[in-house]
């Protein structure tokens, strides 16, 4: 192997050879040196966890006292400020958490559903953050085995749920119960319609999941297909949450079929720009990183000028259903605009 060549000092400085690797920042190296130093009680946790599958309420409480060692008070200060508003976290690093879940996996092999169920609902129930986090992975292990119950769990987490952590973490394991099961794409089908905007994330979240849960039956055309209704569906919605979930879908649908998702992209574009509708507009113009360059560019340049303004009410297909819908009296109308 060559050694790279050290490059000329710039400004005072000197910059890395290309190729070589950056020195990590101190609040990195603290952050590894931190993880290193309790990844061995995390995997005991997951083991010692095991101990207590028939008794959910101990098994509650040695999850919360064992996560409660774990605890990283400067993380816990980084997840209030990249999701404002979150409810009550520990601060538990994700290879931490990853640790615990994994030594309580290699537990549980071959443990009944049924048993699981019980912890996963007990979990599921807990104002805690992370122990919900727990509950939604505990789920995934049970979906092929009784997809039913578990999807019932699902959903309540879903309906409780106010962070984008939450909904995204559990999108994944929607996503999985989509692929097992695909008459649930009804499920989420409904959900478009939901007052609930965490739940209307939902819908994107889980569609630009499931190319990564299964990579045969989650990039199949139907999925394109399934997904690009749903999209257009919500796209229009005013929600920033709900407009990031749906930018990020396309991407991931980009990746699989490029072909309709430009033309959707095309088709959605002309739609804004003769709007002048900027909900529409950010979801679009934040998609195209994924687009073909070509697609990409006459998209931008069709949103060129359209922006989201604070305050202007949701344009989406789904938002005008629910309000029909509210007006001929069989429902409630759908929320207020945020300030994007």
């Amino acid at each position: 192997m060559t050694s790279a060549r050290k490059a000329r000092p710039a400004g005072g400085s000197e910059r890395p050879a290309r190729g070589a690797q950056r020195p990590a920042s101190t609040a990195t190296a603290a952050a590894r040196s931190f993880v290193a130093a309790h990844l061995p009680a995390a995997r005991a946790l997951g083991h010692r966890l095991a101990d207590d599958l028939d008794d959910p309420a101990a098994f509650l409480a040695a999850a919360r006292d064992g996560l409660v060692e774990l605890a990283d008070p400067v993380y816990l200060a980084g997840q209030r400020l990249v999701a404002p508003g979150i409810g009550t976290t520990l601060g538990i690093r994700t290879p931490l958490l990853e640790a615990v879940l994994a030594g309580l996996r290699r537990e549980v092999r071959g443990i009944a559903a049924a048993r699981l169920l019980a912890i996963a609902d007990a979990l599921a129930r807990d104002e805690i953050l992370e122990l919900r986090w727990m509950a939604i992975h505990v789920l995934r292990w049970i979906l092929p085995a009784d997809p039913e119950r578990a999807w019932q769990v699902l959903r309540r987490i879903g309906r409780e749920a106010d962070d984008w952590i939450t909904v995204d973490t559990l999108a994944g394991a929607a996503a999985i119960g989509i692929v097992a099961e695909p008459y649930r794409w009804a499920e989420l089908e409904q959900l478009v319609f939901s007052p609930l905007p965490w739940e209307r994330r939902l819908v994107g979240s889980t569609v630009a999941s499931l190319p990564h849960v299964d990579h045969d039956l989650g990039r199949t055309s139907a999925v394109v297909t399934h997904g690009l209704d749903l999209v257009g569906q919500l796209i229009g919605d005013a929600e920033p949450a709900v407009q990031k979930s749906l930018s990020w879908a396309l991407r991931e649908l980009a990746k699989v079929d490029p072909e309709p998702v430009a033309a959707f992209c095309a088709d959605q574009a002309a739609r804004a720009a003769a709007t002048q509708d900027g909900h529409r507009a950010w979801v679009l113009r934040d998609a195209t990183a994924k687009l073909p360059a070509a697609d990409a560019m006459a998209v931008r340049a069709a949103l060129l000028d359209i922006h989201r303004v604070a305050g202007t009410p949701s344009t989406s297909v789904a938002a005008a259903t629910a309000a029909a819908f509210a007006s001929a009296g069989h429902g409630r109308p759908p929320p207020e605009a945020s300030s994007p």
